[in-house]
Formats: structure tokens, sequence, C-alpha cells
């Protein structure tokens, strides 16, 4: 078995998708850009995270039309240095809630939200485990 992709279910398609290509920088498997699915890549390891319009899935799975409330999900990406990964990220319009903080020994962590309200947290690790 192997993690193909988180997927997300999105009522602004094209908010998020610029959230996920433009202010985070992941890279767009197809540019569909309006929807209603599109998978982004990190620019290293394999699996993706994926936006697929709400209204869609609705019509596959109806329980999923009411309005998603809470937090569903958070999304974790790692990065080499959170200081500037957060500056770059600001530059292009994200706003990050929390951080850069230490979150334990190992790693430094920073939160925000994309335009649906799904949490992301970007990850810096400190020491590797031996």
């Amino acid at each position: 078995m192997e993690l193909a992709q988180i997927r997300l279910l999105v009522t602004d398609f094209p908010a998020c998708y610029r959230f996920y290509a433009e202010v985070l920088g992941l890279t767009p498997q197809s540019g569909a850009a309006e929807g209603p699915y599109e998978k982004f890549s990190p620019h290293a390891g394999s699996a993706g995270i994926a936006l697929q319009d709400r209204a869609m899935m609705a019509g596959v799975l109806p329980e999923l039309g009411g309005a998603a409330t809470g937090h569903r999900s958070l999304v974790v990406l790692r990065v080499d240095d959170l200081d500037a990964y957060c500056a770059e990220i600001g530059s292009r319009g994200a706003t990050v809630l929390h951080g850069p903080a230490p979150m334990t020994e190992r790693m430094r962590v920073a939160h925000l939200k994309d335009p649906e309200g799904n949490m992301v947290e970007l990850q810096e690790w400190l020491l590797l485990r031996t």
C-alpha cells in the first residue's frame, strides 16, 4: 500500500488552487485552476495534496453536500529553512497564524490556513532520529 495523496474537499476551488500553487509553491499536475480536481506535488517526495470540488463529490456521496464545519484536516509540509519559507510565502500573501516556533526539541513549526480554513503546518526538522 502507498499513500497517493491527501485530498481536500473545497468550495472555492480557484482560491484554493492559487493558494497551493502560487502561495505555497507546490507544482500543479495539470493546471486545472478552475477545477474540479487538481493534484499538487512538493519538490521532493512522492505524496501529494489534491483539491476536489465539494459539490462534485456530493453527487457521489450526498452527505458531503452540507457546509464543512470545524477543523477536519491538518496538512503537514516539511521545509529546510522555516524562517526563510515563512518570509517567502508571506510575501506571496500567506498569513502565518503561529510561529515559527519550537514544537519539540526535534522540530520548529508554523501554522497557517488555506482559503477554505484547512490548517497547514510547516515543519523544520532540527534533529533527525538516529
